[in-house]
């Protein structure tokens, strides 16, 4: 039974405790909604507390006063039974209210709408494995596409809520991690620096990763999990992380404000910085190197030191003021660590290798006077046995809800394309990375259907696997999006796709609203094969 706290000042407020909390919502209206205390500290003679908001994105976490706390309702975690653990210590850290693991979903307003692909086992009904003639038609405007597809029941649909809370400008699928902190030894970083600021390796063939604390994730953190329970993370060099364990220290956010060249970014999440520059009312980095420096006047004398006015590495794509870099994460190590530090403050969903030599690192920049100014990256394996071509996704803050996101999505496709291959982002993807990545599936294939021509008066016909090798986008997620878009209907032994007005009319509007777009003619891109040690 959970115990209720008066309203008495004597009452002692610990770590686990849970109760309403004062904020203001996008309305900037107040509201209570129930918190979680995972930290306490006193600052010039007031007590400060730290609360995890139930139900909400990690990125709102804060520091409250106590005026701020409904003393009314608070509920005290309870006792739980000590154990003995693998060291033979006892186990004595307080429980959550609840015995069940909380997975802090983000609040969905309105459930989106899927359609299962279900085979109907009737004569007419193609066994597994065969393609699908499927028209598709426009309601009112006539135009029907056949569509083959392999479509078995096992076809994901990946669905998650949608934060209302929180701007939908940033990509995040997430960050690969390094070794093991000693004092923090879980959860999604993605440095390869301990609290001391050293690195090391535990295991030379296979570098230690971190473990993600399951605490504050979204539904969408089990994606690849069919009972919802977070799979084993792969030894290979993928980004999945295993949750199943937490660390209240990971769990808070570490670093105050960080100035990059002339923004001030405020972390959303815990990044693995060294322990002394915690505690740093401004942690500074040089925007072309992205060297974290603890003052002004190291950044500035660093400035006068530092040659370089643009990304290490390759220029491979070039329009107007948007430049693309390719680096080599085993060549410029040193880059590379410094700019996963850095993403781990706004990504929360994967964790880092220490290791950067499996990865290449597409950093998006923007040209001035001063140089090329980091907009946003993404990183990919050299080598993926599972056809990811993004491992990190991320747009950074003062550069969201501006199209760079869908840019950094399309310029990954068209790598894709140049190297002949089908790809997909690795899972799970963050809540705002998925609903880009959706939205960019959607427009792109409502583009080629749309443009379809009837042949011979008959309406026209396409199929899952054209449509895949048109956009290098991988099947699956095609008929995910299609299911999504409640496009596909079995209709007389074949699966049509009806296009709506409405349907018609918003994508319309959508790509009124896209002005930037990559030029496939401005990249100059050669694939290696990296599957020979040689080209390391």
């Amino acid at each position: 039974m959970t115990k209720m706290a008066d309203s008495s000042s004597s009452v002692e407020i610990v770590e686990g405790c849970r109760l309403p909390v004062l904020r203001k919502n996008q309305e900037h209206e107040d509201e209570w909604p129930l918190a979680e205390i995972l930290s306490v500290k006193e600052v010039s003679g007031r007590k400060l507390y730290y609360v995890h908001y139930i139900d909400f994105n990690k990125r709102l976490d804060e520091w409250v006063t106590v005026d701020r706390l409904d003393m009314k309702k608070l509920q005290f975690p309870k006792k739980e039974a000590k154990t003995p653990t693998k060291n033979g210590l006892p186990g004595s850290r307080p429980s959550s209210p609840e015995r069940e693991v909380v997975r802090t979903a983000i609040p969905n307003p309105e459930p989106r709408k899927s359609l299962d692909l279900n085979v109907q086992p009737t004569a007419t009904a193609p066994s597994r494995g065969k393609t699908l003639p499927t028209p598709v038609q426009k309601r009112k405007v006539e135009s029907t596409v056949p569509l083959v597809a392999q479509v078995t029941p096992a076809s994901p649909v990946f669905s998650l809520p949608v934060s209302t809370e929180t701007p939908q400008g940033a990509i995040f699928p997430a960050v690969r991690e390094t070794n093991a902190f000693k004092s923090r030894e879980d959860h999604e970083q993605l440095s390869s620096l301990t609290t001391n600021g050293t690195a090391r390796r535990l295991i030379p063939a296979q570098p230690g990763r971190k473990r993600k604390a399951n605490c504050g994730g979204t539904d969408e953190d089990s994606q690849d999990s069919s009972d919802g329970i977070p799979t084993a993370p792969r030894m290979t060099g993928s980004l999945v992380s295993d949750r199943s364990h937490d660390d209240i220290v990971t769990r808070m956010k570490n670093i105050e404000c960080i100035e990059l060249g002339r923004h001030r970014l405020k972390p959303w999440y815990f990044s693995p910085y060294p322990q002394e520059l915690t505690s740093l009312p401004i942690l500074y980095l040089c925007e072309f190197c992205l060297k974290y420096l603890k003052s002004l006047k190291c950044l500035q004398r660093h400035l006068t030191k530092c040659n370089l006015r643009h990304p290490p590495g390759n220029e491979i794509y070039r329009k107007g003021t948007i430049s693309f870099f390719e680096i080599d994460g085993r060549k410029n190590k040193t880059y590379s660590q410094n700019l996963c530090l850095l993403a781990k403050c706004f990504l929360d969903h994967k964790t880092l290798y220490y290791d950067t030599d499996p990865f290449l690192f597409y950093v998006m920049t923007e040209y001035d006077c001063k140089g090329f100014h980091i907009v946003g990256y993404f990183s990919k394996e050299k080598e993926s046995t599972e056809d990811y071509n993004v491992a990190c996704i991320l747009t950074l803050p003062p550069y969201q809800r501006r199209g760079y996101g869908k840019l950094l999505i399309e310029f990954s496709y068209e790598l894709s394309k140049v190297e002949g291959k089908t790809g997909t982002p690795e899972k799970p993807l963050s809540d705002l990375g998925l609903l880009s990545y959706r939205s960019y599936w959607s427009q792109t294939i409502l583009e080629i259907l749309m443009d379809l021509k009837p042949d011979n008066g008959e309406r026209p016909q396409i199929t899952i696997n054209e449509i895949s090798e048109i956009t290098s986008v991988k099947k699956e997620d095609v008929i995910s999006t299609l299911q999504y878009l409640n496009l596909i209907n079995y209709y007389k032994g074949q699966y049509i796709l009806t296009l709506s007005e409405d349907i018609v009319e918003g994508h319309e509007r959508a790509m009124q609203k896209r002005h930037l777009r990559i030029d496939p003619k401005c990249l100059h891109f050669t694939p290696k094969d990296w599957s020979k040690r040689g080209k390391w």
